[in-house]
């Protein structure tokens, strides 16, 4: 028997119903704050991600799903959102669109990741990207905004990190220290983190390997070297969060795992499960990089298997699973055709109806009908179609009532 890839899931109907309740959520949440949605292609050009997401990040070096097609291109299934999305508004003139330019996106990434509870090699995120501003009230708008995603899905237990990585001024010198601590060192640090020590030393911190992790514990903090724009920048944000009661801790440590990101980082973290499920940050210098006009811009992407995990854990029980409004059943041939054609008005009504298309026994019908769940049962016969009144049977409490088999005065009656 052929199986699906490791790393990847398979989403049945049993569960897309809640994918479904949670995609449409924040998809509402995003358009009350003017996003508009965005689609890009599932691959893309190699150069675009080393050039935006980093040569020297995990994404680059380990993960990317990386080959050449037919014409000897070099082609990567996309790993993340932002560098299609910069690629395609570069490409596409949206510079010259109305400012700030506010997209999201709900898209399929793939990375070759380790598997494991909350990481598949096929993922799912759902992210929303502003271009066009530098302002602190950007990087406020997005943080609100994913904390009202967080708070409507009724996820307990996420605590809101935040930092500033600052601007290429004052970066420098903090590398400068960053180096000094580390290179002391060392040659306690994995293999990959040496090959980072001259080009990226600031990778290093996002190392995941315990050691390095350990030998990380004393580093010198970003914030302490922050020019006075950007330290005015972090704190302008921090009191837009106090004045809104949205909770949260500095954490110097956050660096994200992509090269383009500068001043504000932050990650909403699940404490119960340690892991991120929202993360992002401002990113003034990728449009450039990657060719178009000198752009700031601030964005984040939501891990949805992980929300997804988390949203079953404490949201299950009080979302119901779609169910067929109506089965129509029939007892002989004629009574089938009468019964089809009533579903297919029914249908044209917007009333989810079945009936049964296998020509099985009427028990058989009546046993099918329990089993999909369905609220009412109608039988037609010769009886029913002469008289044109049925039972319809409401199958939870089993009380019936009689009912003329007039598909307006049907609907009036399931919709009460």
């Amino acid at each position: 028997m052929i199986q699906r890839p490791k790393g990847t899931k398979d989403i049945l109907p049993d569960e897309i119903y809640l994918w479904q309740y949670v995609e449409k959520k924040i998809e509402e949440i995003m358009s009350l704050y003017g996003f508009k949605e965005i689609r890009t292609p599932v691959f893309e050009s190699t150069e675009l991600f080393l050039r935006g997401v980093g040569d020297t990040t995990d994404v680059v070096q380990k993960e990317m799903y990386t080959f050449d097609d037919k014409g000897g291109r070099s082609i990567t299934l996309r790993p993340e959102g932002t560098a299609g999305i910069v690629r395609a508004f570069i490409e596409n003139g949206m510079a010259s669109w109305p400012s700030p330019l506010k997209l999201f996106y709900n898209m399929a990434m793939y990375r070759y990741e380790n598997v494991q509870k909350g990481r598949l090699r096929e993922f799912h995120q759902i992210g929303a990207e502003v271009f066009g501003t530098d302002s602190y009230l950007a990087d406020f708008e997005i943080v609100e905004m994913a904390n009202r995603i967080i708070n409507d899905l009724n996820l307990p237990n996420i605590v809101l990190e935040i930092n500033s990585i600052g601007c290429k001024e004052c970066r420098g010198k903090y590398q400068e220290a960053l180096k000094s601590f580390i290179g002391s060192k060392i040659d306690e640090y994995c293999d990959t983190c040496k090959s980072r020590f001259e080009k990226n030393t600031m990778r290093i911190l996002d190392c995941k390997e315990k050691k390095c992790k350990e030998n990380n514990a004393n580093a010198p903090s970003i914030i302490d070297y922050l020019c006075e724009n950007c330290k005015t920048h972090f704190i302008n944000l921090q009191k837009l969060l106090d004045n809104s009661n949205i909770k949260y801790k500095i954490n110097p440590r956050i660096v994200r795992g992509l090269d383009y990101y500068t001043k504000t980082v932050f990650e909403f973290v699940s404490e119960e499960e340690g892991y991120t499920i929202i993360g992002g940050g401002r990113y003034d210098y990728l449009i450039k990089e990657l060719g178009g006009q000198d752009t700031s811009a601030i964005g984040f992407a939501i891990g949805m298997e992980r929300v997804i995990e988390l949203f079953k854990k404490y949201n299950l029980d009080k979302l119901e699973k779609s169910r067929p409004e109506l089965y129509i059943a029939y007892i002989d041939d004629a009574s089938c055709n009468f019964a089809n054609k009533l579903k297919f008005n029914l249908r044209q009504l917007g009333i989810y109806v079945e009936g049964d298309i296998l020509q099985r026994s009427l028990k058989a019908q009546l046993k099918y009908a329990d089993k999909i769940n369905a609220k009412y049962v109608i039988v037609i016969g010769e009886n029913e179609i002469k008289d044109n009144y049925a039972q319809i049977k409401n199958m939870q409490t089993g009380n019936s009532d009689k009912i003329k088999l007039d598909e307006n005065i049907i609907k009036q009656y399931i919709k009460k």
